[in-house]
């Protein structure tokens, strides 16, 4: 026998001195006195052996839990679930309290309810195949909304082929749906309104007098309420708007009352009435196959009725919440389902624990609202970035201040919910540090792998420095400072761990160390690069300015010499760096192919057009200008100037070769060329080398260009000689000077024994000499060039103007003819272009 409507009717009737304060205090707001008294408690009776009413499915075969996005709580045996809990954890209700709705759906099977499911929640449920019009969902399953906290079941059609006559399993999923959710959706078309068995009313019939004996309070309906009301949303498909649906919903609301009238209700109940258990509300949706658009847009519109608290028919009201919290749902619903099946009471809590429930929820929440406003305050600049000081202590404070507070309140109550209450609100307030623990530990962190970097800079920088001993002191620095702020900051009590972080700053400080180390072995390289191409320079240049046989063995062996030292000094200056033998192998690879391609340049700069044949015009003209004890040549008509220019010419020429390739007297001379896949740095090279071509500076091509253009020279410098010498032969012979004494004899004494010559003799030599002592000779000769052009110019000018007036006269004579019609153009220019021609004879004459 159902003991349920007893004994809620009895504790609110004497309610316990803890409800009885609670609804006495002032201080305590009209809405959670109301709650309080929707709090219904329904206790299973003790079985007959004495242990509890423990209910569980019997078997969990077949049930289809495939797919994380819903999971099937009923199978179509009738076995509940037992992974409702674990899914409500992986939806993330599990821990959402009182935060959570429940709706379900009902009505005739293939009617589109889990389409209708999917639109308004954004759901996951199987919808029917149209071409094959069978059953989709088979028992009752669970998905959550994709628009808010809420639990949405879809349920198994009525009126199915596949269950015939067999209504068992429709009553009790009606009966369960209707029990365990907030809003119950009757799904049903336009034409199925007005009939009886088509709209279900006999099924909803029978269900409403199961869940008035089960669930319908206890007492009589003058002095007890039910335990909490259901919205009964009646949906209206395929609604084309021939009827009114104001008529609908009032032919809807008369059926409701017609069966609430006719049921068989209890003796206590059998005043109750529709209103006080149900509320009725209404929708309509357009055909979805003929207008789609409009069926879209009106789901959406319907939508906003679960998802807007603002809007006045917003369904989810308090005052249909069953107040059972999230992480309690699957065991409530089990019972309930257990209860449907075997006609029993419900295994709900006592009033005592749903009172401290409800009791520590509030102060939970006060107490947690509290904390967050006080870790706000710090909450911001770790989230920026920066390290708070003493925030291990902030945060130790905020929960001895919130867990106080709470303990001051709420141990008063059931000491089993307090407990566990008191678990949760510090697993919450943990769950709301971490986050600044994780935010300090990254700030830590950054902060300290900038200073590492900082304090290696400006280790190096030091005269002397040992990188080894600035890597080692700056790690310790940055670990020792990690490690206090993190041990400061994590709070007792917690599984808090601080060593991924550790071993992730670890792993930085090596990264930062080898990039350092890497750089300044860079540097140490480019350092001891630039000695080597000092130390090469000066003697490849002098041995390539004076070519010989064994130039290239002083070449070789200068670079031989220069590279061994700049090995040794590397690996000297290395051992500080702590480098690996991998990374010595590399730096050592790379400096021998940077000492190889400096001595390269040098080699291809020596050896370039302009430099041979300066150095080959400098052999031969030493050879050719000067004799053999290094005296300048002056050619006489005596010398063998032929032979010395052939000797000189051919022994320059033979060197040509030498600077073709790099050959040594012995091949042991020839250094080990670096492999093409060396470490060479775009500074250094760009291009890597071809190790074949590696000796070889002249091609067969290149030396006889440069012997073509050698020649020209040399022969330019052998007729310079042969000119110099003519130029010493052709001088005016000694008897030619007799012989003009002997002509020019009686002109002289003419000029010398007659007085006018000879005095005009003496003033032109005297002004000669004047000029001459005066530096006038310049000037004078620059005045009369001037004066000579100026009158040039005149003559000119005036010619030009005289023969211009003879074309004008004949112009003028030529009127006649012109005026009888005759163009005189023609002679007018043939006379013009005459004068012209006549001028510029003139001129030049």
């Amino acid at each position: 026998m159902n003991q349920t409507p007893q004994i809620a009717t009895d504790l609110l009737t004497n309610p316990p001195p803890e409800l009885e304060r609670l609804l006495n205090d002032p201080r305590t707001t009209d809405e959670a006195r109301q709650s309080i008294k929707e709090i219904s408690i329904v206790s299973p009776p003790p079985t007959t052996n004495g242990t509890a009413n423990t209910i569980k499915s019997k078997s969990q075969d077949g049930i289809n839990n495939s797919g994380e996005g819903r999971l099937q709580i009923v199978n179509e045996h009738q076995e509940f679930t037992q992974e409702l809990s674990p899914y409500l954890d992986k939806w993330g209700l599990l821990d959402k309290g009182f935060a959570y709705d429940v709706v379900s759906v009902f009505g005739s099977q293939s009617t589109g309810k889990s389409t209708l499911l999917n639109r308004l929640f954004g759901t996951s449920f199987d919808v029917m195949d149209e071409s094959r019009r069978q059953q989709t969902t088979k028992g009752i399953w669970m998905c959550p909304s994709s628009y808010g906290n809420t639990l949405v079941m879809d349920v198994e059609g009525t009126d199915g082929r596949e269950r015939g006559e067999d209504q068992d399993f429709e009553r009790k999923s009606a009966l369960f749906s209707l029990a365990s959710t907030e809003v119950l959706i009757v799904n049903l078309w336009e034409h199925q309104i007005g009939l009886y068995q088509g709209a279900n009313m006999g099924l909803l019939k029978t269900v409403f007098e199961v869940n008035l004996g089960l669930f319908g309070g206890g007492g009589d309906s003058t002095k007890a309420k039910p335990q909490e009301k259901t919205l009964i949303l009646f949906v209206i498909r395929d609604h084309v708007g021939a009827t009114p649906m104001s008529n609908l919903t009032a032919t809807l609301t008369q059926d409701m009352e017609k069966i609430w009238a006719s049921l068989s209700k209890p003796p206590h109940l059998a005043d109750a009435t529709l209103t006080s258990y149900f509320d009725l509300s209404f929708a309509a949706l357009p055909h979805k196959v003929l207008m789609p658009e409009k069926f879209e847009s009106e789901v959406i519109e319907l939508r906003k009725r679960f998802t807007d608290r603002s809007r006045s028919d917003y369904v989810f009201q308090p005052s249909y919440h069953k107040r059972i919290p999230a992480d309690g749902v699957g065991f409530y619903m089990e019972g309930i389902w257990q209860q449907v099946l075997t006609n029993k009471d419900l295994d709900l809590p006592t009033q005592q624990e749903l009172l401290a429930q409800f009791r520590c929820d509030e102060l939970s929440a006060a107490v947690t609202e509290t904390f967050l406003a006080s870790s706000k305050i710090v909450r911001r600049p770790v989230e920026a970035g920066t390290v708070v000081e003493g925030l291990g202590s902030l945060m130790k404070d905020w929960l001895d201040t919130a867990l106080g507070k709470f303990d001051r309140d709420a141990s008063r109550y059931h000491a089993g919910v307090y407990q566990r209450k008191r678990l949760d609100l510090l697993s919450g307030l943990h769950a709301s540090l971490s986050s600044l623990f994780l935010g300090q530990l990254k700030n830590l962190h950054k902060t300290e792998t900038a200073k590492f970097s900082k304090d290696i800079i400006k280790g190096t920088k030091e005269v002397g420095y040992d990188f080894a001993k600035v890597v080692n002191e700056g790690k310790a620095s940055a670990r020792e400072r990690f490690l206090n702020g993190a041990k400061e900051v994590k709070v007792d009590g917690t599984d808090w761990e601080y060593e991924h972080e550790l071993a992730s700053l670890d792993e930085d400080l090596k990264l930062i160390a080898d990039r350092c180390r890497a750089d300044e072995t860079k540097k140490m390289v480019n350092s001891i690069e630039r000695n080597v191409k000092r130390q090469l320079l000066e003697p490849v240049e002098v041995a390539l300015s004076q070519p010989s046989p064994k130039m290239w063995d002083t070449v070789l062996q200068t670079y031989k010499d220069v590279s061994e030292d700049a090995e040794e000094s590397y690996l000297s200056k290395a051992k500080s760096y702590h480098c690996s033998d991998e990374e010595n192998d590399v730096a050592l690879a790379s400096l021998r192919a940077r000492a190889w391609l400096s001595l390269r340049r040098k080699l291809e700069e020596q050896t370039s057009d302009a430099t041979i044949l300066a150095t080959l015009r400098a052999t031969f003209e030493e050879r050719f200008r000067y004799d053999e004890a290094g005296v300048p040549r002056v050619w006489k008509p005596a010398d063998d100037i032929e032979g010395a220019f052939t000797k000189a010419k051919d022994e320059t020429l033979a060197l040509l070769p030498l600077f073709s390739i790099v050959s040594p007297s012995t091949s042991s001379l020839l250094p080990t060329l670096p492999s093409p896949e060396s470490s060479f740095d775009v500074e250094s090279d760009p291009t890597p080398f071809d190790p074949s071509t590696a000796f070889v500076l002249l091609s067969p091509t290149k030396i006889l260009s440069l012997e073509t253009r050698f020649k020209r020279e040399a022969d330019a410098a052998y007729v310079e000689a042969k000119r110099s010498m003519v130029s010493s032969v052709a001088q005016i012979p000694i008897w030619m000077y007799g012989v003009l004494v002997v002509l020019g004899w009686n002109e002289a004494m003419a000029v010398l024994f007659n007085p006018l010559y000879f005095a005009m003799l003496l003033v032109l030599g005297a002004s000669a000499y004047i000029i001459l002592q005066l530096g006038l000779a310049g000037p004078l000769l620059q005045v009369t060039r001037t004066v000579f052009s100026e009158v040039k110019r005149i003559g000119t000018d005036k010619l030009r103007e005289a023969f211009a007036e003879v074309p004008e006269a004949q112009r003028v004579l030529a009127q006649p003819y012109l005026a009888s019609g005759d163009s005189s153009d023609g002679l007018r220019g043939d006379e013009r272009r005459k004068g012209d021609l006549l001028a510029e004879k003139v001129v030049e004459k």
